[in-house]
This record gives structure tokens, C-alpha cells and sequence, in this order.
């Protein structure tokens, strides 16, 4: 298995990993939880960082619909964000992640009006997904859309982490359909977040794949690409820390970019001899552990071969693996 199609399936096993313990920023909460989390699990119940109580979203019209059967549950305390996924279901942005890759792989190559096409299309069928939360970043696209305005330009300025969930599976569709460039690349990201950030940090998580896969080591990756993030010396001397002390105390665990990005980076140098290992740590450092799972996954598993529990757990893997064996 080539190293791009392992960095998106490396993502796709944060993500699913991290998903029960999804936005837990209460430590103690995430340990009673889901003590002696090892493993793809389900959502155990109730979520105690659940911010779904407060937040809302009301579509301008039947079109903006996005939440579908999943309405209901907005506004009420203690509901878990993936309260319907299975034990290795991946979330809503790496739902989309298969799609995109799915997409590009059979167009042989990136067309971004398609994806748009597809991406409405999905995010509009019932169904389609069972996540009841949805980013901002989509809430934000839906309301622009249903204002009239081109699907081009209902991308937001998003600066969260999310915004590279679908970079390693289009980075690894764009290279099996020899296809690949950063333009395309960014392109598609600033479809929906067009921050400097989101853009910047999906331009060095691309280097350091294409580093790898260069036949760089992941030191020569980060000491490259995501040198303007974290710098070598601040990468050895974080490595020393615990887990949650280096995230959580000494960088967030929140979602916003660049600081969670070079929280990523922190993991993954210091998980750097283990995937299973660095994956489970940012899971069980909490906050916007999915997400981070995009950079820490990818990276991970480019650096090394996915033991393979992590890919036989996953639910939707098989489209993946059976395009690049």
C-alpha cells in the first residue's frame, strides 16, 4: 500500500478512534466514560461537554435543509455530537472525505464544480449521514447558497482544523489518478474555509506527505513542511512531556488553527516510532481529537504501515484499500 493511501486511511482511523470521545474537554468525564479506550467504540450515552443546547441552526428554506431527522435533538443538554455512529464510522467531515475521494477517482481527476454538485447533493439527502452535529463551516455554505450566491463562493472564513479533514483523501485520489497538484488542492479547500490559516496549514500537511512519499523521513518532513509551525527544538523538547500536559496545558485542545495544528505536530513527533500509540493519545487528549486525527493519522501513517485492527475496524474502508493494494 502506497504511502498516500495509507495517510488517508491513517486519518480515517483517528477519526474514527476519537469519535466517541469527540469534543471532551473535561479529562475526568472522557476517562469515565470511555475508561481503557483501546479500541473503535460507539458513543457510550450522554455527552457532559455537549454544546448542542445552545447552539441553532434554521434553514432559510426546504433547500437549506441539512439537518434533516437530526433537528430534533438541537437545543437540548447532554446529546452527543455522533450520538447514531457505529463502533469505526467515521464523522460527517471524513464521510465526505470518502465521498470526495470516491468522486475523483471516478472522474479520473478533481473537478470542483462537480464537487460541489456532490457535496450539496449529499449533505441534502436524509440519511446520507447520521451525525447530529454540523460544523459551522457547513451552516455557513447552506445559508450563502440559499442566498443565491454561486456555489464557489459559499465558502466561509473558517479557521478550524476541520478544514483538513479531506486533504489525505484527495491527496491520495489526486495521485492515483495522477492528477496531483497544490493547486487543486487548496482550491478545494478554500470551497469552504478560505482562511489564510486553513490554507497555510493544508500546504505544509501536503509537503510533509509528499516528503515522505519522497522517501523523507518524517524528522526531514516536519523539520520542512511544518517547520513555520514547530520548530525541531520545541518538537524535542514537547516530546518530553505527558500527553495531556503538552496538550491540554501546553498547547489547546481546541479547534482552532494554527495552535491546534502544531498541537497535531506535537503528537506525531512524539508517537513518532508508533501509530497506534499516537493515535490513541490524541484521542484521549480530547477537544477536537477527530480532527487533529486528520493531521496526526495522515502523518502517522505515512511514516508507518497501519497495523491492521485499525483498518479492519473501519466501516467504510474496503472502496479505499481496494483501489491501491
Amino acid at each position: 500500500m502506497d504511502i498516500y493511501t495509507r495517510a488517508y486511511l491513517g486519518a480515517k482511523a483517528a477519526d474514527a478512534l476519537a469519535m466517541p470521545v469527540h469534543w471532551y474537554y473535561d479529562t475526568a468525564a472522557l476517562d469515565r466514560d470511555y475508561s481503557g479506550l483501546r479500541e473503535y467504540r460507539a458513543p457510550a450515552g450522554r455527552h457532559p461537554d455537549s454544546i448542542l443546547w445552545r447552539s441553532s441552526y434554521e434553514p432559510a428554506d426546504a433547500e437549506g435543509d441539512i439537518l434533516h431527522d437530526q433537528a430534533v435533538y438541537w437545543g437540548r443538554k447532554g446529546i452527543h455530537y455522533h450520538q447514531f455512529l457505529e463502533a469505526g464510522e467515521n464523522t460527517l467531515n471524513f464521510r465526505l472525505a470518502d465521498e470526495l475521494y470516491r468522486t475523483v477517482i471516478g472522474k479520473g481527476g478533481y473537478d470542483a464544480d462537480a464537487w460541489l454538485d456532490r457535496y450539496v447533493a449529499c449533505m441534502r439527502t436524509p440519511g446520507w449521514h447520521r451525525d447530529t452535529y454540523i460544523e459551522e463551516v457547513h451552516r455557513g455554505f447552506f445559508e450563502k447558497r440559499a442566498r443565491g450566491i454561486p456555489l464557489r463562493k459559499c465558502g466561509i472564513d473558517d479557521l478550524h482544523i476541520g478544514g483538513l479533514a479531506q486533504v489525505p483523501a484527495l491527496v491520495a485520489a489526486l495521485k492515483a489518478t495522477d492528477t496531483f497538484s497544490m493547486d487543486v488542492v487548496l482550491t478545494h479547500v478554500s470551497l469552504t474555509h478560505h482562511h489564510p490559516d486553513t490554507l497555510a496549514a493544508a500546504g505544509a500537511l501536503v509537503r510533509m506527505l509528499c516528503c515522505m512519499a519522497e522517501g523523507g523521513s518524517l524528522q526531514d518532513a516536519l523539520s520542512g513542511g511544518g517547520a513555520s509551525w514547530a520548530g525541531m527544538k520545541s518538537l524535542d523538547k514537547w516530546a518530553a512531556l505527558p500527553d495531556r500536559t503538552l496538550v491540554g496545558r501546553k498547547l489547546s485542545t481546541a479547534c482552532y488553527l494554527p495552535e491546534s495544528f502544531t498541537a497535531s505536530l506535537a503528537l506525531v513527533w512524539k508517537h513518532r516510532d508508533d501509530f497506534t500509540a499516537g493515535i490513541l493519545a490524541n484521542a484521549l487528549c480530547g477537544g477536537d481529537s477527530c480532527h487533529r486525527g486528520a493531521v496526526v493519522g495522515a502523518l502517522l501513517g505515512a511514516a508507518h504501515p497501519i497495523p491492521q485492527q485499525w483498518i479492519d475496524g473501519l466501516i467504510d474502508s474496503k472502496g479505499v484499500t481496494a483501489k491501491r493494494n
